[in-house]
């Protein structure tokens, strides 16, 4: 017999769903009260205010995917598949997950200018994981100066394809064509490393 999701699971699970489907501004405490099934009282208990359920939510949300880039990464046979792997990872991530319009990270980070610490914090962890991982795994191919450069190039394809997403795009179709322009920068990244004197 399967146990039944706590309140605080509920609560998590109807902040991701409803900031995923329509954003944070636009989606009322009491929205989200109702597909959680609980009373204000117990939301404070927890999470303080609406923006400590939201940073709570998206901590939850990066764990996932942190786990389902990791697996990715174990999954590809060679180093260029594993760099690429991000964008296998996010073809599987958002497939598993609530669809969103694009990436809830982006667009919390677009509705809250003025974000408490803790929920800046979190918006920038999302940041820095892309960043500091791509790089490692760029500097097992490209010199290591290159690495940061090529990661970040990288991070502008991945943030491209989630902009295509939001315009209508296919995930599939988009993660793919990410991957494509990707291999082709990784290519032309190595290939400079190779002809340097």
């Amino acid at each position: 017999m399967t146990s039944q999701p706590t309140a605080r699971d509920r609560l998590l699970d109807a902040a991701e769903d409803l900031a995923a489907m329509q954003g944070v501004s636009v989606t009322p405490v009491d929205a989200i009260l109702e597909r959680a099934r609980v009373s204000p009282a117990t939301l404070y208990a927890h999470f303080g205010t609406k923006e400590g359920l939201i940073t709570q939510a998206l901590r939850r949300r990066l764990a996932r995917w942190d786990t389902t880039w990791q697996e990715c990464i174990e999954e590809a046979p060679t180093p260029e598949e594993k760099l690429l792997a991000v964008f296998t990872a996010l073809s599987r991530h958002r497939h598993a997950l609530t669809p969103s319009r694009w990436c809830v990270f982006l667009g919390v980070a677009a509705e809250t200018p003025h974000p408490g610490r803790d929920l800046e914090d979190t918006l920038a962890a999302d940041t820095r994981l892309l960043l500091h991982r791509l790089e490692e795994l760029a500097a097992t191919l490209v010199d290591t100066q290159q690495a940061p450069l090529l990661a970040r190039r990288l991070v502008l394809i991945y943030t491209g394809v989630l902009g295509m997403i939001l315009r209508g795009t296919d995930v599939d179709t988009a993660t793919a064509e990410g991957r494509h322009i990707a291999g082709m920068t990784l290519h032309a990244a190595a290939g400079s490393t190779s002809s340097a004197p």
